[in-house]
């Protein structure tokens, strides 16, 4: 007699989770958030939408772990995880701002990401869950960075990581949530130059 082996319950899960993610971040693309449903999610990843409901309250709660997992497999994929520290501030930060308008740019980001940052505003518990799941461990990057330019003396002794960070990503992501004007490469690197040597005439250095 011949035993079937018994099919594996873990696999077809994580088969499962995995339709689910890229048929939400699809859907978002494609209908927009306020159009996109449990049930459409369900339809289109081929899954019964009790399924989704055993794993996740909303669909918002859907698209955050989805985005997640984007993020997730854009960090794997870089050649170098983190800020690079190659001992030029200016070079390392320009680097990562130049990537970080590409990722912004990117129609499988923008889409998602700007549906979460406005379900985040009235829901207070998605924008916890965001910050400290996704955009807490960025951020901590540039803490990490600018914390190792200050102690080689790069920048100033008392200026404060978590402020100066913010000077350098505030600006990026002002410009892509309200789309004021184009998001591009020479805008990162003039931000990182107001944010390094400041808005003030810079004085001749005395002979």
């Amino acid at each position: 007699m011949t035993h079937r082996k018994a099919p594996d319950s873990s696999r077809r899960s994580e088969a499962s989770r995995r339709a689910i993610y890229a048929a939400a971040l699809a859907l978002v693309g494609e209908t927009g958030y306020p159009r996109t449903t449990i049930e459409a999610i369900a339809a289109r990843a081929g899954v019964g939408k009790q399924t989704i409901y055993r794993w996740w309250p909303s669909k918002a709660a859907v698209l955050l772990d989805a985005f997640l997992d984007l993020a997730e497999q854009a960090a794997d994929a870089a050649a170098e995880p983190g800020i690079p520290d190659t001992g030029d501030l200016e070079a390392d930060l320009k680097l990562v701002l130049r990537a970080t308008v590409d990722e912004l740019n990117d129609p499988a980001y923008d889409a998602p990401a700007r549906a979460l940052a406005a379900e985040s505003v009235i829901d207070a518990r998605l924008a916890a869950e965001f910050v400290t799941r996704l955009l807490e461990p960025q951020l901590q990057l540039y803490v990490t960075r600018l914390t190792s330019a200050r102690e080689a003396g790069q920048v100033r002794a008392g200026i404060d990581p978590r402020i100066a960070l913010e000077l350098l990503v505030g600006p990026l992501a002002h410009r892509w949530l309200l789309r004021t004007l184009p998001l591009t490469h020479d805008y990162a690197d003039t931000v990182v130059d107001c944010a390094l040597y400041g808005l003030a005439p810079r004085r001749a250095s005395r002979a």
